[in-house]
């Protein structure tokens, strides 16, 4: 211990100094290398670049690479630094041999190795002398002591100048020969390690032989070192150079800007199938031809793998738009529904047992608080199986089903569902809201019909179960995958069988112009699919699912022009299919029997059968149907011997009386029924001395009893005609129309009329030939009076 403490004491200084100079050595590099801005790379599943975004400073480089290609380390570590893997940082010999050159001859040699050059790199354009070489040499000592051998070379290769804005290897292969790295040949790798040496020989047309000389010169090399064998030098001597730089592959420009958006800088892989995308951006581009004919110039596609909510194709827009528009992600970009979120309601009705599959609904002239829904064709089918109104989307069925569920209870569940651009409170849409009152992105609703068709696929495969958390967006990140949960027995949103009967609805929608007849071939694939046409032919939807993939088309005009002829069955619906064609088979969903029960449906109402059903059929239904929706249309009449007569015991001998089970509906709806069906038969008349009056011979479509008719303000006092309408079983018979007891007029088969009418109370009045008389207190207001 004494001799230590002499000594200390006697080198008190040197070590000091030493210490100093080794803390100085410790922390003389910077915690971070390099800070420039990195471009935005976008790759697909496999690994193919499909776009990249310049990075802020105006440089193509790419994120920092991974690994090193083979061919690079060999051809680079030759040209560059052969001791690279001996050397602790610097070369005292090749630093001799460089002043020495430098000395005696006019040309300038550098020493610098791979670890000095690295340094110099991330010391930016610094002036050259000897004493910035005596920082580089140092720092590359401390820095050989931080990363291993291969990370050095990482360093190097992803940071080394190639010419013009080109910085990095990764980004130097796919500018100059239109590849990844880890694909170039010999000859275009030998040509990217000496270029570095000297960029500037790379200009088209320029130079063209020094850099052949330096590229082969090193291939020769390569053959010498045994590297390469003579066939493959004979080979790449014969490679051409590169010319001018090449655009970057471009395949998903819009997912590749929503990249640039959300991860700024980084190279991240997604889900994208290449082959698909491709294969989509050509269906794009041949459909907006056909679709610019009558000026609608966008259109955009998203294909979602059901299973993960994977993204595995995204088409923003039609390629080579001519327009600004064409620069606008459709994908994200919140539009009018149409009627897209009807078969979120027929699944919830059937979830609480409001409706069966095949319930006869109500499509019959409607007015509820001024609002007046209107089918697309302007017709009425007076009743309609409930999957059949869903089929052939029909709108006042939907608006009426919509008020019985309730308003508020609706927008809850689309809550659940995902759907945040809904984020207005559920009165600000009101009933319009099924009709495209409201406005969602292609991602959500694409998203929303993926997940219910995985409620299916989930509880048919693992024990009838539901997961907590099932309704997730979708996932465009290769490695992210999502939790959906644990399992639990009870539905989070919509139960397994209701979903089902939905997408068995939605199976059965008429195919567009062309697929009439896929049925009949065994390769075309079922599909559950619904189209949505926003008011005013603005937004054109198409929306299908299938096992394994869900597929979302969107087509219309960026900026909110509308077209007509611009539907979901014409514009949008084609390129669902054509794009259903590009998929591998998924067959149809399996049926999640312990989510549905087996009951007795009346074959005329799709209720369940009562006793009077006279066909009935047993059918899987939703196990709500457990609540019991008794056919409330079949009725027991009484008739006479004939059977031409009703008859009662007040005017017909009660022994003679046949009773036969008969099927009624209400006056309105049988009115425009039977008009659809032949097979429907109004019960017969009443005998005529039995005295029966039936009052349900006439009955008002419009105005329905307690409506208030609102006119324009800006009409004042001024008279307008407005429409009236009855219904008539008998439609020859004649019906005579009295306002305020005053007759106004008389129609035969259609029983419509005009009547001028002001902003007041009116008492109306209709008379049939045989005497039945109805009444109905009419108010009529302007806009803004007190209701």
């Amino acid at each position: 211990m004494p001799i230590l403490s002499v000594l200390l004491k006697k080198h008190k200084l040197k070590l000091g100094i030493a210490l100093t100079l080794f803390i100085v050595w410790l922390f003389c590099l910077p915690n971070a290398l390099f800070n420039q801005p990195t471009s935005t790379v976008a790759l697909s599943a496999n690994g193919q670049l499909m776009g990249a975004r310049i990075a802020k400073d105006g440089q193509w480089r790419f994120p920092a690479m991974d690994t090193i290609p083979y061919k690079y380390e060999q051809c680079i570590l030759l040209f560059e630094d052969e001791y690279f893997y001996q050397h602790p940082g610097f070369n005292p010999i090749s630093i001799l041999k460089a002043i020495h050159h430098n000395i005696t001859k006019k040309s300038r040699r550098g020493g610098s190795t791979i670890t000095q050059q690295v340094i110099r790199l991330s010391r930016g354009h610094r002036k050259r002398n000897y004493a910035e070489k005596l920082i580089e040499l140092v720092q590359a000592t401390r820095l050989e002591a931080r990363f291993s051998k291969n990370e050095i070379l990482r360093l190097y290769a992803s940071h080394t100048p190639y010419g013009g804005n080109v910085v990095g290897l990764e980004t130097a292969a796919w500018r100059y020969f239109g590849i990844s790295a880890k694909d170039l040949s010999w000859g275009q790798t030998a040509t990217l390690a000496v270029l570095p040496n000297a960029p500037a020989l790379i200009f088209p047309g320029k130079n063209d032989n020094a850099l052949l000389k330096k590229r082969n010169r090193l291939l020769q090399k390569l053959h010498d070192k045994k590297i390469l064998d003579a066939t493959e030098l004979e080979l790449a001597l014969l490679e051409p150079l590169p010319q001018k730089p090449l655009p970057l592959p471009n395949f998903s420009p819009h997912l590749t800007e929503r990249i640039q958006h959300e991860h700024t800088g980084k190279q991240i892989r997604t889900t994208i199938d290449a082959t698909l995308q491709k294969r989509l951006n050509r269906l794009a581009k041949a459909h907006h031809q056909s679709l610019a004919k009558n000026e609608i110039n966008n259109l955009a596609i998203l294909v979602l793998d059901v299973t993960t909510r994977n993204v595995l194709a995204y088409v923003g827009n039609a390629p080579n738009t001519d327009t600004e528009a064409y620069f606008v992600d459709i994908i994200n970009k919140k539009r009018s529904t149409g009627s897209t979120l009807k078969p979120l309601l027929f699944a919830a009705l059937m979830d609480e047992g409001q409706i069966l599959p095949n319930t006869l609904v109500k499509d019959i002239p409607t007015v509820i608080n001024g609002y007046q829904p209107e089918n697309f064709t302007n017709t009425y089918a007076g009743a309609v199986p409930a999957s059949n109104a869903l089929a052939r989307s029909l709108n006042i069925p939907a608006v009426r089903l919509l008020q019985a569920y309730g308003l508020q209870k609706f927008y809850n569940k689309l809550q659940q569902v995902q759907l945040p651009s809904l984020n207005k409170p559920a009165s600000h849409y009101g009933l319009p809201l099924i009709l495209g009152g409201a406005e969602a992105t292609l991602w959500e609703l694409t998203a929303a019909y993926a997940n219910m068709a995985s409620v299916v696929n989930h509880f048919s495969k693992n024990s009838s179960t539901y997961r907590v958390h099932e309704f997730k967006p979708p996932n465009y990140l290769a490695n992210q995958t999502y939790n959906f949960g644990n399992d639990q027995e009870d539905a989070t949103v919509y139960s397994a069988g209701a979903i089902f009967e939905t997408l068995q609805a939605l199976r059965k929608v008429n195919r567009p112009k062309g697929e009439e007849n896929w049925h009949f071939f065994s390769d075309s694939q079922p599909l559950a699919w619904k189209t949505g046409t926003s008011f005013g032919f603005k937004d054109a939807w198409a929306i299908g699912v299938t096992p394994k993939y869900a597929i979302g088309v969107w087509a219309g005009n960026a900026d909110g022009e509308g077209r007509p002829g611009l539907t979901g069955i014409t514009a949008a619906a084609p390129l669902l299919f054509k794009a259903l064609q590009q998929l591998p088979q998924s067959g149809w969903f399996a049926t999640p029997y312990d989510d549905l029960m087996e009951l007795p449906i009346c074959d005329k109402s799709g209720f369940e059968a009562s006793p009077l059903c006279e066909k009935t059929n047993k059918t899987y239904v939703p196990l709500a149907a457990k609540k019991g929706l008794n056919c409330p249309y079949h009725q027991q009449l009484s008739l006479d011997e004939t059977g031409a007569f009703q008859v009662n015991a007040n005017c017909y001998p009660i022994e003679n009386i046949v009773t036969k089970p008969w099927f009624v509906l209400p006056a309105t709806m049988a009115f425009y029924y039977e008009k659809q069906s032949s097979e429907y038969k109004s019960p017969p008349p009443f005998l005529s001395n039995c005295g029966e009056f039936n009052q349900q011979e006439l009955v008002f479509l419009y105005p329905r009893k307690g409506e208030t008719l609102v006119l324009p303000k800006d009409l004042g006092n001024q008279t307008q005609e407005v429409l009236v309408k009855v219904a008539h079983k008998l439609e020859d018979l004649p019906v005579h129309w009295y306002l305020d007891e005053g007759y106004v007029g008389t129609t035969t088969q259609f029983h419509e009329l005009l009547l001028p009418l002001k902003p007041m109370s009116y008492k109306l009045s209709v008379m049939d030939d045989n005497g039945n008389l109805i009444t109905q207190n009419l108010r009529v207001i302007t806009t803004g009076m007190e209701r």
